[in-house]
Formats: C-alpha cells, structure tokens, sequence
C-alpha cells in the first residue's frame, strides 16, 4: 500500500497499527476490539472472553495478504515464549476463506471486529484481552499533505466528521 502511495497508484492507505515513513501524513482514524474466531467445538468457545495466554500452543491460519502479515507479527510478539513461537500458518486463501473452513478443526485465526459482520457455520468469535483489558489495534490513514485530489479531501472531510476526529486537512480546497 504504502508503494503504492509513493507512485501515486492510490491517493490513501489505511493501515492496522503504524508504519513509520518519511513524508506521509499519518492520522489514527479509529480502533477495533481484537477477537480470535474459533470453531464452536473448541473448548476456548466456551468462554466469554480470551487472554493472549490461553492462545499459546494454538495452530492459527492467517492470509497471507491483507492484515495477516500484521496479525502474525501480533502473534508472533503475544505468543512467543522462551524460545517457542506460535505455529501459525500463512494462506493464499482469502480470510473469508480461511473463516470458512475453520469450522472443521483445522485452527484459530485473529480478526478485527469490523470483520465479524459475516457468519460462518460452527465458527465463533470471542474478543482477546490483554492484562490492560481488550486488545485494541488502531487503523491509521497515510497520504501525502500535498495531494489535492478532491475525492481524497471529501474522503478525509468524511472520515474527520464520522469519528470526530481533530486533525487539520491542510488544501485549499476544503475548510
């Protein structure tokens, strides 16, 4: 995404979490409770809520495009102990598709809220906490200040407005 912000492919990226560059505008624009997605025959189904402690030793499927690589790094930084790291296995597998065979037994996967909308056969959600509560990622924006495209001013009037957001969208084009 951020490449393609850097040869003007796409005028915004919106990201989990923060990536660090030179020269883009970055804006956190909201954040989404984390949750595991499991088949309803787990016995961590049974619970309310999860700590990143009952996930240790678990099998996770993750998609190798969109936020898995993000997720995994997640993972990888929650779960790792002592030497062991988390079996996580990465897909080129939609996470649709991924969130369809889970309830088969195959393994867990890490959503964000957003994408609990849809409802899979024998698959359950329940949120991940953290010793400070639940676990939160951010969704943050990433443009170039300069960019006067109208259409990514109305997005940014738009995303400010909805979230009550307080940063400034610096163009002539827009107040």
């Amino acid at each position: 995404m951020l490449a393609g912000l850097d040869n003007g492919e796409i005028d915004i990226a919106i990201l989990i979490g923060e990536a660090s560059h030179n020269g883009y505008r970055r804006e956190l624009f909201w954040s989404e409770r984390v949750l595991v997605a499991l088949p309803s025959s787990h016995p961590l189904a049974e619970r309310e809520l999860i700590h990143w402690t009952d996930l240790r030793g678990e099998r996770f499927l993750l998609s190798a495009t969109g936020p898995g690589p993000e997720i995994r790094d997640m993972l990888l930084g929650r779960l790792s102990v002592a030497g062991m790291q988390p079996d996580v296995r990465m897909h080129r597998s939609s996470r649709e598709t991924i969130l369809g065979v889970l309830g088969d037994g195959l393994g867990l996967t890490v959503i964000c809220e957003g994408s609990t909308g849809a409802r899979y056969p024998d698959v359950v959600y329940r949120p991940i906490h953290s010793e400070q509560g639940p676990m939160l990622v951010g969704y943050s924006g990433y443009w170039y200040d300069n960019n006067g495209n109208p259409a990514l001013q109305r997005f940014l009037k738009f995303i400010k407005t909805r979230h009550a957001l307080f940063f400034n969208i610096h163009t002539n084009t827009i107040e």
